[in-house]
């Protein structure tokens, strides 16, 4: 399983203790999932929600991000054809062919920015498509 997760310390809002949230993604069954828990030390206030879908809240998207650095996913192996990348991109997104061309140009330039979680899942789903990709990060 691909995970990634950060710790954040905020202010509760109930009482004004330290609020701890973990927040974070990870790839279950080949579909994207994101958490939220938090748990305040110092009252009772607590919460744990989680979801899937294609859409990550942007807070925890940002989260992430600002704590482990952006993952870019880029094509691999000879010359991959445009056609199998467009395709690939409208099975796995859902998109109108302008969008999976814009998607596939920045792919086959400089390739897809997003979270480590987000660009392994999108690798691993271009790859049973027959698209080669790889997942490059940058070390903090």
């Amino acid at each position: 399983m691909i995970t990634q997760g950060v710790k954040i310390a905020t202010r509760c809002d109930a009482c004004g203790g330290v609020l701890t949230r973990d927040v974070g993604q990870f790839i279950d069954r080949g579909r994207l999932w994101w958490g939220t828990e938090g748990a305040c030390q110092s009252c009772t206030v607590a919460w744990c929600e989680q979801d899937s879908g294609s859409e990550t809240p942007e807070e925890i998207r940002q989260a992430l991000l600002s704590e482990h650095g952006p993952a870019r996913l880029r094509l691999i192996g000879p010359e991959t054809s445009p056609v199998a990348v467009l395709r690939a991109l409208r099975e796995v997104h859902g998109l109108t062919l302008t969008q999976a061309k814009a998607l596939a140009d920045e792919l086959q330039s400089t390739g897809l920015v997003g979270t480590l979680v987000e660009m392994e899942l999108m690798a691993a789903q271009l790859e049973q498509r027959s698209v080669r990709a790889a997942v490059e990060t940058q070390p903090c």
